[in-house]
């Protein structure tokens, strides 16, 4: 019983904050009406695009919103190309 209490009593601080949860909700509204657009304005489909277009007008507005992750994409592209270039001028 008394794990069962430190549990209950432990605090954890939230990742998003009020103000995020409000414009990640208003956007899934959107996308439930049909009424939400991407960036190219093509109409969103996805669930989880909606939800990450919630988090991005949050972010813009200034709320609480974790930083975005650095795209590992982007990372191995910029690799490869060092790599390219120094195979090339050694040659």
């Amino acid at each position: 019983m008394a794990a069962t209490r430190r549990a209950r009593s432990r605090k954890t601080t939230r990742k998003y904050g009020k103000a995020a949860d409000k414009t990640v909700a208003s956007a899934m509204r959107r996308h439930k009406r049909g009424t939400l657009r991407s960036s190219s304005g093509a109409k969103v489909k996805s669930r989880k695009q909606a939800v990450a277009i919630g988090i991005s007008e949050a972010r813009a507005k200034g709320a609480k919103v974790p930083p975005r992750p650095k795209s590992s994409s982007r990372r191995r592209s910029n690799t490869r190309r060092s790599t390219s270039r120094s195979r090339s001028s050694s040659r």
